[in-house]
């Protein structure tokens, strides 16, 4: 039997992780928004949101971590390539396997919480699109959340890179995907309020065309108004992801001892 080429399972790895990712992130999200919160906080909170994403990206890493380095995330691949030595002509394959990944993981929460979102939201409004994509909170401008998705990004990005440089004593490879996974919940309870914390453009919008093409009619637009919002945490997130891969690079890498030596790294999940 043929073996596979290698860049098939790597973007079988990159569409399952990011499925994973997002069916955590989507279904917890689901699970707090139809249980009633704020009113009731018997089926979560903010803090328990934060959590599940968090975990979630831990349990995507370990599981794409090894065949793909689990960049789950068109900012992280596009960064990689910039500093990392990722292979350029991978970047769209990633990014394309990142996005349907999404989109299936976003699906399948969609259609398993079905029933609970007729439920408390009939006419599929608002209320319940924030259970697959972001959008600015109340009284925040477009300025705000797209400068909020670029500080989130770029925090994501910085210390994805300190803890997998082969200069700055990164943690074994077992104990990686957990920290990314407490990383994520510390931004999310950092960086939440303005606009959802999305720091992943297929996280986001994977999930909102999901949202779209089952019901959700204005799922391309900021709950604040008619402004087409989609593009946003596409934008951002990668602008951000670029920025923070910089400040590692130039601001704390090159002063590191050996730096000089330093091989190239392309995956979140390759610290040893």
């Amino acid at each position: 039997m043929k073996k596979p080429h290698p860049l098939i399972g790597e973007l079988s790895g990159e569409l399952l992780g990011t499925a994973i990712l997002v069916m955590f992130g989507c279904g917890v999200v689901a699970q707090v928004v139809t249980g009633g919160f704020p009113k009731s906080l018997a089926s979560g909170d903010h803090n328990s949101i934060a959590f599940g994403w968090g975990l979630g990206v831990t349990m995507a890493v370990f599981v794409a971590g090894r065949i793909s380095g689990a960049h789950l995330n068109p900012a992280v691949t596009i960064a990689l390539a910039a500093f990392r030595g990722f292979d350029r002509r991978k970047i769209v394959p990633f990014i394309g396997a990142q996005f349907v990944g999404a989109l299936v993981g976003a699906l399948i929460v969609r259609f398993v919480y079905a029933d609970q979102i007729a439920n408390v939201d009939p006419t599929h409004t608002k209320a319940t699109q924030g259970i697959f994509s972001t959008s600015p909170g109340e009284g925040v401008s477009i300025m705000t959340a797209f400068a909020d998705q670029i500080v989130g990004t770029a925090l994501l990005v910085m210390v994805i890179f300190a803890l997998t440089s082969a200069v700055n004593d990164p943690p074994l490879a077992n104990t990686a995907p957990l920290i990314i996974g407490l990383l994520v919940v510390a931004i999310g309870m950092a960086w939440g309020t303005n606009a959802g914390y999305a720091i992943n453009p297929a996280r986001d919008f994977g999930p909102r065309v999901a949202s779209w093409i089952t019901g959700y009619q204005d799922a391309m637009f900021s709950a604040n108004g008619p402004e087409l919002y989609f593009w946003l945490p596409i934008v951002a997130p990668i602008v951000g992801g670029l920025i923070g891969g910089a400040l590692f690079v130039f601001g704390i890498e090159r002063f590191l001892p050996a730096a000089e030596a330093l091989p190239h790294e392309v995956g979140v999940a390759e610290a040893r």
